[in-house]
């Protein structure tokens, strides 16, 4: 009998990927391309949706290869993507309307200060969950609208489309101009502050505020379902799920149950505690999100603490900084000091996320003396990760009616194991990595599976997890308050921070 397996695309802000899982949850082949970032101006992140839909176009055909199997061996496609990040594209062409606004784009901080005080934060909380901010997608459709003349009326005159990656990867798999679905699944929809957090559907009234006309929105369906088949790349492989990418990471690391969490460490990183079929408002900084629905069964939750600047940082300091030449090589750097040597590093290249939600907040380092050499820099950059994971955790605690008491770790940066000790040290709880990393492209294909058939149900998943390493908290608690007090002292001295205009920026309206 031909052994069969499940394909799962993970578009993520760095790179396309394309992951073979087989029954067991091991990973069989990948494939991987990485895309061009784009920083036309200060707080601008832009990607080239047409290089992400080449790139997958290469990945697929060369993961099939390293398994040395056949489209038709395929048994379901999932897939993860970045979230937030807004693509729009002509209905008829098929060709993108300039390039895809990112996740970490902060062009859109003048609308967050205007939503903020009309209508206020409670009118957006009560119909979905999220707080005015750069992060989420209806906002950068508003000022898509407002800075290139003629789409505001082209997108009412229903000629153009909207989509976060799945959604645009999906209509193109699907066939594109050709017949292509326009369809997200409800973890991305919940994602732009125009789905309804209770209903799972449009809610009229953002669509009303935002002025974001339905035509160009993507029928919302659930994470795991038969969406249809693929015409391009793997001709009559259904497409069986899509996640966003934390999402899908909370799926792969089996956390099904209320009170089970996860953190996601990459370009930037994600908490997500699962909180059950009933959506928990936050009272502490952290975000209300659907966690996954399955079929049409009840969805589930979650509470989502978002960082966004954590592996971005150590990039960074490789790229910017040219400290270091690959990105392990931050662990080896900072193990050559003891400390930190007094030195802090607050990365608040896009402002500060959970659970300040500040975006005129930046970038600051503070306790630099000649005594700090780029051993003691390395390590502020590592330790920086671990203090923003504190402040989410704390606020988690706040809102929650159990503490945490043990943190599933997963993504790139789970391999510095000196990163992953000094979580453990500031969070005070153990810390555990499965022995698939990759819970990202896992949870894709967990879900694809589960609505193709191919695993029975989650208690089978479940058993699939094992665990590779374990961090058990060791540090003396004195310690630890006094440095993360050190912490908090240089996160004001970021929130401080008020950029002035250069002479050389162009207006924002150019």
């Amino acid at each position: 009998m031909v052994e069969r397996h499940v394909m799962s695309i993970d578009q993520g802000t760095n790179s396309t990927r394309c992951i073979l899982f087989d029954h067991r949850g091991r990973l069989v082949s990948v494939a991987q391309r990485e895309h061009q970032q784009h920083f036309p101006r200060p707080g601008w992140v832009e990607h080239d949706a047409v290089e992400i839909w080449q790139n997958l176009r290469r990945v697929v055909p060369e993961s099939l290869a390293a398994a040395g199997i056949d489209p038709g061996q395929v048994a379901a496609i999932g897939l993860a993507n970045q979230r937030e990040t807004t693509v729009l594209w002509d209905r008829r062409t098929g060709a993108p309307l300039g390039r895809a606004v990112v996740w970490q784009d902060t062009r859109t901080a003048p609308l967050v200060e205007e939503l903020a005080r009309r209508p206020g934060e409670d009118f957006f909380l009560d119909r979905c969950g999220l707080p005015p901010s750069t992060y989420f997608s209806a906002l950068r459709i508003r000022w898509l609208f407002d800075h290139v003349k003629g789409l505001e009326q082209r997108a009412r005159d229903g000629e153009v489309l909207f989509g976060t990656m799945e959604t645009w990867l999906v209509w193109n798999l699907t066939g594109g101009t050709d017949g292509g679905l326009h369809i997200t699944d409800v973890t991305n929809a919940g994602r732009t502050m125009l789905m309804n957090i209770g209903t799972l559907s449009w809610d009229e009234d953002l669509l009303a505020f935002f002025g974001v006309p339905r035509i160009m929105l993507p029928e919302i369906r659930s994470s795991a379902e038969l969406y249809g088949d693929a015409s391009a790349l793997l001709p009559g492989v259904g497409i069986t799920a899509a996640l966003g990418d934390q999402q899908a990471a909370l799926f792969g690391q089996t956390c099904f149950s209320p009170g089970e969490a996860k953190c996601t460490y990459g370009t930037g990183s994600f908490l997500l505690l699962n909180t059950g079929t009933e959506p928990v408002r936050s009272r502490h900084g952290l975000l209300t999100t659907v966690a996954y629905r399955i079929g049409d069964q009840k969805p589930f939750y979650a509470l989502e603490g978002s960082i966004a600047v954590t592996g971005a940082l150590v990039q960074w300091f490789r790229d910017r900084l040219g400290l270091i030449s690959s990105a392990p090589e931050i662990e080896t750097l900072a193990r050559t000091v003891e400390d930190n040597g007094g030195c802090y590093i607050v990365p608040a290249f896009s402002g500060l996320f959970a659970p300040r939600w500040r975006s005129d907040a930046r970038g600051v380092i503070v306790g630099l003396t000649s005594y700090i050499t780029k051993g003691h820099l390395a390590r502020a950059v590592l330790e920086a990760t671990g203090w923003q994971t504190r402040e989410v955790v704390d606020a988690m605690n706040a809102d929650s009616s159990v503490p945490l008491r043990e943190l599933k770790v997963d993504g790139g940066m789970t391999a510095d194991n000196l990163l992953m000790q000094f979580v453990a040290d500031v969070l005070d709880v153990p810390v555990v990595r499965p022995m698939v990393a990759e819970t990202v492209s896992l949870g894709a294909a967990y879900a694809a599976g589960l609505a193709a058939g191919y695993w029975p149900d989650l208690e089978v998943l479940r058993r699939n997890w094992h665990r590779a390493g374990q961090w058990l908290p060791d540090m003396d608690p004195a310690h630890r308050a006094a440095e993360y007090e050190n912490w908090q002292r240089a996160v004001e001295r970021s929130l401080d921070w008020v950029r002035q205009p250069h002479p050389a920026d162009p207006p924002p309206d150019a």
